[in-house]
């Protein structure tokens, strides 16, 4: 099978393309025929070696699948040939085949593109658990998403509506990603490449500041969002992009009674009932129209390497899919 492959850390140079066997899969494993593949921040953590697990070389990363059953072993029960799925992974979402077990496996509704499902599971989980989990949304708040445009800040904008936020804050770097926020149902839009944007933030909440914000970049994003929470404020951090590290005295929160709350996806999958309801709640969002999916671009398996490139430069809008059969 054709697979993308890193046997070094590095820049996106270090993937490459590769023959590797077709798995076999055996007890309660899965094999899927990928049709679509996301791609996520995390993989270029992972590419990097910064990610927040170890990353054990060579590794074919993607988390995120959608396609159908070709095989399965001989403890499988609740699939069969020919389903079509989208399962989230560990690792080998960057192939034609996946490998999965069968538990990280949900049936996709009739008619649902295969594209518009491998969007969903990690950033559409992180989105709807960053915000009701991990942020403890109330209806009424006020919610900061910074990224608004990206795969994750796109869903983070329409959940936090259908959850009940009061008013959402989003920041983009251009007028384009902006108006791609305001139509996912921002209600303030704001461009965070320029000087003051933090009280802008201020400005829009009446000096109260925001309830929750969600927080991917680190460094100086990092305290700049900080000065932007209320009394009771919680900051969701789900990543690194910049790769600086933010320091602070968490003294500093006891004045107001504020949060700094980290994320990561692959603990709460052990939640497997949870995984399951939020996941069925998504896809019911989306039958029903209440959730819109953006996809950006879609990249053919061999243009990975340019993929992790564009991801980086944040000249994406939306979510980023490969193809491994085009």
């Amino acid at each position: 099978m054709q697979s993308i492959q890193f046997k070094q850390f590095g820049g996106p140079e270090v993937l490459e393309k590769v023959e590797l066997e077709r798995p076999v899969p055996k007890g309660k494993e899965v094999l899927i025929e990928v049709h679509a593949a996301g791609v996520n921040y995390a993989d270029t953590a992972r590419r990097e070696n910064q990610y927040v697990v170890k990353t054990t070389l060579p590794y074919v990363p993607g988390a995120e699948v959608a396609g159908v059953v070709v095989e399965i072993g001989d403890e499988v029960t609740s699939v069969k040939i020919g389903d079509r799925v989208v399962s989230m992974l560990e690792c080998g979402g960057y192939s034609d085949f996946a490998l999965t077990d069968e538990r990280s496996i949900i049936p996709l509704p009739n008619g649902m593109d295969f594209k518009i499902a491998a969007a969903l599971p990690v950033q559409g989980l992180s989105a709807y658990h960053i915000l009701k989990t991990m942020g403890m949304l109330e209806p009424g708040e006020t919610v900061l998403v910074h990224a608004a445009a990206g795969g994750l800040g796109t869903l983070a904008v329409q959940l936090a509506k259908l959850f009940g936020a009061g008013k959402v804050i989003a920041t983009a770097s251009t007028a384009e990603k902006l108006q791609l926020a305001k139509e996912m149902g921002a209600d303030v839009l704001i461009n965070y490449t320029e000087a003051g944007w933090e009280h802008k933030v201020l400005e829009a909440t009446n000096g109260k500041g925001v309830d929750v914000a969600l927080e991917m970049a680190g460094g100086d994003v990092f305290y700049k969002t900080l000065d932007c929470l209320a009394y009771f404020g919680r900051l969701v951090i789900y990543g690194v992009a910049s790769g600086q590290q933010s320091k602070f005295y968490p003294s500093s929160l006891m004045a107001k009674n504020q949060s700094v709350i980290g994320f990561f996806l692959p603990p709460l999958l052990r939640k497997k009932a949870l995984i399951k309801q939020s996941l069925e709640e998504l896809f019911t969002y989306l039958a029903e129209g209440k959730l819109t999916i953006t996809i950006g671009e879609v990249f053919p398996l061999s243009e990975a390497a340019n993929v992790h490139t564009i991801l980086q430069s944040r000249k994406t809008v939306g979510k980023v899919i490969l193809e491994p059969r085009t």
